[in-house]
């Protein structure tokens, strides 16, 4: 029998999301920010693969495209522990 994949459930992500009291991010960064150039690549990336891996089921899970731009921005940041990365 084969496996049946359940339905992936990814926590909501918008990055363009606007902010109740302090300003929106996109006025929070400065537009020459290395963070800016990294969602660039990363929105421009085909991720198909990487989402087809998830298999369901469970709490719902950060957006991988979320992820990959931490992690990237981390290492461009020369961060490469995970307790260093969540501060």
């Amino acid at each position: 029998m084969g496996k049946i994949k359940k339905s992936v459930v990814f926590k909501e992500y918008d990055p363009g999301q606007l902010l109740l009291l302090p300003p929106s991010l996109e006025e929070l960064i400065p537009q020459a920010h290395l963070v800016r150039v990294v969602n660039q690549v990363v929105e421009r990336m085909d991720i198909s693969e990487l989402v087809n891996l998830y298999e369901g089921g469970g709490t719902s899970a950060y957006h991988p495209r979320m992820l990959l731009k931490v992690l990237l921005y981390a290492y461009c940041m020369k961060i490469y522990t995970g307790r260093k990365i969540a501060r």
